[in-house]
């Protein structure tokens, strides 16, 4: 099942994509609402967004191409104070940077990186059998729910230091 967020104005809801339609649900404003009531519930996000589909739905393509008035959200994200959502996640999901990383050591040294060395423990311990405590894989974050970016709105760089022009010195003294 694929879940957006989107918005019209200052209302928001949650839908579930049916190509080429977008159908909503009733009692969600956000991907977080619903995953707390999933939480609450015991239950997946397919239950309870099942268990909350309207007969409501929107055109995909007029919403994807900014010819609705409802406009896509980022997946998701706190709908309340956006400094509650973290844009994080594991080293186990970049495999080849851990192994450029450690390429770029070998040629130095025959033993593992310490990066690789904790890539290596979050793979084999990182997801342990029952009874058995497991490994914690390296963790990386990258800032606050205010870097993402819905569909359609600007990416914003930050500027970059210029390099200050600076007078050659003189190697002599007078």
């Amino acid at each position: 099942m694929r879940l957006v967020q989107l918005k019209a104005g200052e209302v928001r809801r949650v839908a579930v994509v049916e190509e080429p339609k977008l159908r909503l649900l009733r009692n969600f404003d956000s991907m977080y609402a619903l995953a707390q009531a999933a939480i609450a519930n015991g239950g997946n996000l397919t239950s309870v967004a099942n268990g909350h589909l309207t007969d409501e739905s929107v055109d995909y393509d007029q919403v994807y191409e900014g010819r609705a008035q409802w406009k896509l959200l980022a997946p998701i994200d706190h709908p309340q104070e956006i400094a509650r959502c973290l844009v994080s996640g594991t080293g186990l999901t970049h495999l080849g940077s851990a192994r450029d990383r450690a390429s770029m050591h070998m040629a130095k040294e025959q033993e593992l990186t310490d990066s690789m060395k904790m890539f290596r423990w979050g793979v084999e311990g990182g997801r342990p059998g029952d009874g058995e405590i497991g490994i914690a894989p390296e963790w990386f974050h990258k800032g606050s729910g205010s870097m993402v970016r819905a569909h359609g709105e600007p990416l914003l760089v930050p500027p970059t230091r210029r390099t200050v022009a600076r007078k050659p010195r003189s190697r002599w003294r007078m």
